[in-house]
């Protein structure tokens, strides 16, 4: 079966998860060899919506392709050949705004009525997807994603607590114990939430939050005590992430709308304890293995905190075994199989 991939989130911006998701599924199933991919990108000035609606309309019949997956909600819609669309979330089903927008609402509506399948990464985005729509309920495929290799507990291994505690003086946190929020610029990472609960908690703590200083993230701190120690480190490349997620005290993920979490598992496959809410795709994905809270109480969020650092080594060991269960190879064979049923 030779399948045309649409690997625009790789050389066009998108969100980190969205980028995450589609270099870990290609490069699985490339490496696996039971499908055969055939990587389609977008020229760099072309318009993604001119460039899916013709020239990736028209590539099935001129590679000789069996049909296109897209990554994302839009797809091809024209032309031969079977089509399988990504349906990350459904934000607005959570109440969130990010990501909600009349345009992602169309797609999420045309892929049931269009597609041939809809790959969700989990159960709680699939049953967004069929409450949605009476034609996805037999087009949902859930393909869980994988966790990137590099997120591994700390060890024995020399070289990589020298090359970690490098990542932690270069971001002023060697002597700083600190929980960490990934991504927390974004509205829908509910950055409130963790620095409310932060208030409540050990004042020796710190607030770590990657990625950029957005106006919403500015109000929040502003909003915020000056009890409250937050350590902005920007854009961080990967292995720096993977640094500061493995020495965290814990990593919150108490996001108001998430269609997997790719912090969960990432923290967890580090062997550090991870928060999230009640329920939800990051109770899901996190598989009974995480400390639940509800986001709105910052006493829990703060007593989730010191119960992280207290207990760190048995909620370690729940985790990395459920971070195990999330590998590339497995979400590969998922998509795979969904391909098969189309053919």
């Amino acid at each position: 079966m030779k399948i045309g991939f649409d690997v625009s989130p790789l050389c066009r911006p998108h969100p980190p998860g969205v980028v995450r998701a589609t270099r870990g599924l290609v490069d699985a199933l490339e490496r696996r060899g039971r499908v055969e991919v055939v990587r389609l990108a977008p020229p760099p000035r072309a318009s993604l919506l001119a460039w899916r609606q013709s020239t990736l309309s028209r590539a099935p019949r001129e590679l000789g392709l069996d049909g296109l997956h897209s990554p994302v909600s839009a797809f091809a819609v024209r032309g031969r050949g079977a089509r399988v669309a990504t349906i990350h979330e459904m934000p607005w089903v959570r109440g969130a705004s990010e990501n909600a927008d009349a345009r992602h609402r169309l797609w999420a509506a045309l892929g049931p009525v269009r597609a041939d399948a809809i790959v969700c990464p989990s159960e709680s985005t699939a049953a967004d997807v069929r409450d949605g729509s009476p034609l996805a309920r037999h087009k949902v495929r859930v393909c869980p994603w994988g966790v990137d290799a590099r997120f591994v507990p700390p060890s024995a291994d020399e070289r990589r607590d020298v090359d970690d505690r490098a990542v932690l003086v270069r971001f002023d946190l060697a002597d700083a114990p600190y929980v960490l929020v990934a991504g927390g610029g974004r509205e829908k990472k509910n950055v409130r939430a963790s620095i409310a609960g932060l208030e409540c908690a050990a004042r020796d703590l710190t607030l770590v939050i990657t990625g950029p200083i957005t106006p919403e993230l500015a109000r929040e701190l502003a909003r915020a005590s000056r009890a409250v120690r937050v350590r902005l480190v920007g854009t961080v490349s990967d292995d720096e992430l993977v640094a500061l997620t493995r020495r965290a005290i814990a990593s919150l993920v108490l996001s108001t709308s998430e269609g997997f979490g790719f912090p969960v598992i990432e923290a967890q496959a580090c062997g550090t304890p991870v928060i999230v809410p009640q329920a939800g795709a990051q109770a899901e994905i996190a598989g009974g293995a995480a400390l639940t809270v509800d986001p709105r109480d910052p006493f829990e969020v703060a007593a989730a905190i010191l119960r992280a650092r207290r207990e760190r080594d048995a909620v370690a060991r729940a985790g990395l075994a459920n971070a195990a269960v999330y590998t590339w190879d497995r979400c590969a064979e998922a998509v795979e199989r969904a391909w098969e049923s189309l053919s």
